[in-house]
């Protein structure tokens, strides 16, 4: 699978001015790699906690809000990395200040948040794109691409899974509270995304589930078992669980077609093609390497992945430093000025984050009121509730 990375790389005389709002363990890794380029700075980083010692190992000076980050006359496009409750407010100021901008996953926290954005982006005329990280992946890359030339056949059923054991915390962040985060849906929308950019948008939605093992202190507020299941037109389907309560930890993906299947493993990191007459193993990541450190991480602990990543003072291991700079290579591509691809064109068009978000919504409505969802639904109300203000 061709690198991003490799193939991205331009000669100009003026390198692309970013501006960072929030520099935690997602946000300075991405500063870093912005860094490495030639056709790169960091101008400015925002973050009320972290900014001080990011800023100084990129280079950029720390400002005290988004606004003034956003209104920056040496800011050519902003990279929204702060908490999950915190993207609207940097994408709208980004927005209505003419600057393209990258918001991490997962885009919002609600599908009338996410039109906001949407519609700000799109009436300013600049850039969005969703950090939707999973898609990097050069074995998800690869999968994507063998479903495309038709060699599972029809896809009629997905099944992906995301879970593991959580113990008591010394202190929460804000990953474990539902209001910031959104919990496991929100957070890991990894999976929810890819397997809507496989079937398309869900049609029906249903979950169950609650927080069965995390009370007390030490614990957050958050689901700890969900189960998924969701409708697509055509007769097709698919189950997602997700939670911190499971004690044998799982994380793969598995597509059903009418003429064969690929399982994605991404706790014991490989892909595998199965046909009546052909089987293809490839890897998840770039390198033998890269996957290899995966399993060891994974091998070596059943935490929940929240917990296990995230943690602003460490440095992400080398497949996801991998997959951001893949992911911001192209970003930083479209910034300069180049064309967009077939392949990622649901990222910047804002189809798979309103899809992923309107889904979520959906499913939680679910759970709260113990039904069937149609999507639609959401979408309908979303559409005509007047846009709150920033």
């Amino acid at each position: 699978m061709r690198s991003i990375v490799a193939s991205s790389e331009r000669n100009q005389v003026k390198p692309v001015r970013y501006g960072i709002v929030g520099t935690g363990y997602f946000g300075a890794e991405i500063g870093r790699y912005l860094v490495s380029r030639s056709d790169a700075v960091v101008s400015a980083v925002h973050d009320p906690q972290n900014a001080e010692n990011v800023a100084a190992e990129l280079g950029a000076r720390s400002v005290g809000s988004p606004a003034e980050l956003c209104a920056a006359e040496d800011v050519d496009a902003v990279v929204v990395a702060s908490p999950n409750w915190a993207h609207r407010e940097p994408v709208v100021l980004a927005a209505r200040s003419g600057k393209a901008v990258f918001c991490e996953k997962p885009i919002a926290l609600s599908y009338e948040d996410c039109l906001a954005m949407l519609d700000e982006t799109r009436r300013a005329g600049v850039l969005l794109m969703a950090g939707h990280v999973m898609n990097f992946m050069s074995g998800v890359r690869r999968a994507r691409s063998l479903i495309e030339e038709g060699a599972i056949g029809d896809v009629l059923f997905c099944r992906a899974v995301r879970n593991g054991w959580e113990g008591p915390q010394p202190s929460l962040n804000w990953k474990k509270q539902r209001k910031l985060s959104g919990g496991h849906l929100y957070h890991h929308i990894h999976e929810l995304d890819f397997v809507q950019s496989i079937m398309g948008p869900a049609r029906i939605a249903t979950m169950v589930g609650g927080n069965v093992a995390h009370q007390g202190r030490g614990s957050g507020d958050e689901e700890d078992i969900l189960v998924i299941t969701l409708e697509f037109d055509g007769d097709r389907f698919a189950a997602l669980e997700y939670g911190s309560a499971f004690r044998w930890p799982e994380h793969h993906v598995l597509i059903q077609g009418t003429e064969g299947a690929i399982r994605i493993d991404l706790q014991d990191p490989g892909c595998e093609l199965r046909t009546p007459d052909r089987t293809e193993r490839f890897l998840l990541h770039r390198s033998r390497a890269e996957d290899d450190e995966r399993r060891a991480i994974y091998s070596g602990s059943e935490t929940d992945g929240a917990v296990m990543y995230g943690d602003p003072d460490r440095r992400p291991p080398l497949w996801l430093r991998g997959i951001i700079e893949e992911e911001l290579a192209y970003f930083h591509d479209l910034v300069q000025g180049g064309a967009p691809s077939e392949e990622f064109a649901a990222l910047t068009d804002g189809s798979a984050a309103a899809a992923s978000i309107a889904t979520a919504d959906a499913l939680t409505l679910s759970l709260s009121d113990s039904r069937k969802v149609p999507v639609e639904s959401v979408i309908n109300a979303a559409e005509r509730s007047p846009s709150l203000p920033v």
